[in-house]
């Protein structure tokens, strides 16, 4: 078994488990706070039930298919790009049809060896500046939704749009339990505590409890009335059940044609594209680094069966969408179980297994306020940051259209305008300077749809 032992690969399965078991509350919480076209949400119980089978289920399939120490579950910035860009053009069908679609069209492109070349067409350091974007675009999401970051609500004598807590202060509880709990995320994450993520997210909410049952604060919002200092999403109180069958009800409410109508087909293909981009590049370099941490990798700088690999990631993909938790892909947090020894797939069996009984658990995401799991935004937006140091700063080439990306992300609210411009501007710079061979002609392609992209407007006009 490479080198390990069943032990081992329990052992590491656990750790695996637990690094990244914060999914099961925050991506029902991202994708709870959506809005679909019609205003409908979705529910949140149904979300931790559905993000938890997926990820145990695609999990599983990895360690039997590929054997590979590698887990799955809803992706981090994907779940964003759905929830606050596509489902509110489109139904919430609609939106998870858009994401079956996309991992359809990775599995194809697995299966006849073109995720390589497209893998290869955008340049490594925008590539790297994409996760950096999403990074500072899922932090930013985090300290808005904490309420730490608002907006003026009256900015007519001003011109600062947002502001710090509420009036420029931090002067309520559910604030306060915000920032203590990141303090207590970043001091165990510092420590290398494993499973600092969830330990935070849980102390947290443990804070919101006792502080909800001593003040008595409320929701954000009461009979339809802002409340300012009240808690974002849940009130943190016990559920009525800790355990309670899994709600399954979201499994399989998905629309692969209607969004084609009701968004218009420029605004679709570029959804597509964009959850293609976002989703696409991910899972290469995450079971590269993973491999790499367990001396998997061979004389190419590839684990072995990458093929395999690939393609369970890309039915993990689709499978999100059919099950209507967002796309699922490939956990760099998998690291931390080959750390402790995994090198095979039976550590999948076991973070797998564990994944499946968290489905049990899904009433507890509702005791959950935004302000005890934002912190785990915040910490995931620093540890994609940490990528921004591959960029040569040095040159403007490459550093300008990088730029664009890691700034119009969480500037304008969106993963798609961060990666349009930094493709229209890397392809613009390449012609101006004469290096029109460098740039790989699917990027022309890209680069005159997302044109299209951002002229929509006039052109709708015009048509």
């Amino acid at each position: 078994m490479r080198g390990s032992t069943v032990g081992r690969e329990v052992r590491g399965g656990f750790a695996t488990f637990f690094t990244m078991a914060y999914i099961v509350v925050l991506n029902p919480l991202i994708l709870a706070a959506g809005v679909d076209a019609t205003g409908a949400k979705l529910p949140i119980t149904a979300l931790a039930a559905g993000t938890a089978l997926v990820a145990g289920v695609m999990t599983i399939l990895m360690g039997v298919v590929a054997r590979f120490p590698l887990a799955l579950a809803a992706g981090l910035g994907v779940n964003a790009l759905v929830a606050y860009e596509i489902a509110p053009e489109m139904t919430w069908a609609d939106a998870m049809g858009l994401v079956f679609i996309e991992g359809v069209l990775i599995a194809i492109l697995v299966l006849t060896g073109l995720r390589t070349a497209v893998f290869k067409a955008v340049p490594t350091q925008l590539k790297t500046a994409i996760g950096v974007g999403i990074g500072l675009f899922l932090m930013i999401i985090g300290l808005v939704d904490a309420g730490f970051v608002r907006r003026i609500p009256d900015a007519s004598g001003t011109t600062v749009p947002v502001e710090l807590g509420i009036g420029g202060k931090l002067t309520s509880w559910p604030l306060l339990v915000f920032c203590v709990g990141l303090l207590i995320t970043l001091v165990l994450f510092v420590r290398k505590v494993k499973g600092a993520i969830l330990i935070g997210i849980l102390a947290s909410t443990v804070l919101a409890i006792i502080v909800e049952a001593i003040g008595h604060i409320g929701p954000s919002f009461v009979d339809g009335k802002p409340n300012p200092e009240g808690w974002s999403l849940n009130v943190p109180t016990l559920p009525d059940k800790i355990v309670d069958l899994p709600d399954l009800s979201l499994l399989g409410k998905f629309n692969v044609l209607d969004s084609w109508s009701r968004a218009g087909v420029l605004v679709v293909l570029m959804f597509v594209f964009t959850l293609l981009i976002t989703d696409f590049f991910d899972t290469m370099g995450t079971m590269v680094a993973v491999g790499q941490e367990g001396g998997l990798v061979g004389d190419d700088g590839m684990p072995p069966r990458t093929r395999e690999i690939l393609l369970v990631d890309s039915v993990a993909a689709a499978a999100g969408g059919a099950a209507s938790v967002s796309s699922n892909t490939s956990f760099i947090e998998s690291a931390s179980g080959v750390a402790e020894g995994a090198r095979t797939g039976v550590a999948n069996l076991v973070t797998g297994g564990l994944f499946l009984v968290a489905m049990f658990l899904a009433p507890l995401v509702t005791v959950v306020p935004f302000e005890a799991a934002s912190t785990a935004l915040v910490v995931v937006g620093f540890l994609m940051m940490l990528s921004v140091r591959q960029i040569d700063w040095t040159d403007y080439e490459i550093a300008i259209p990088a730029f664009l990306a890691i700034t119009l992300m969480p500037f304008t609210y969106s993963i798609s305008n961060g990666i349009g411009a930094a493709i229209i501007a890397y392809v613009v710079i390449k012609l101006a300077v004469g290096k029109a061979r460098q740039v790989h002609p699917l990027l022309y392609g890209v680069a005159a749809l997302f044109v299209l992209y951002f002229l929509r407007g006039p052109l709708e006009t015009l048509l």
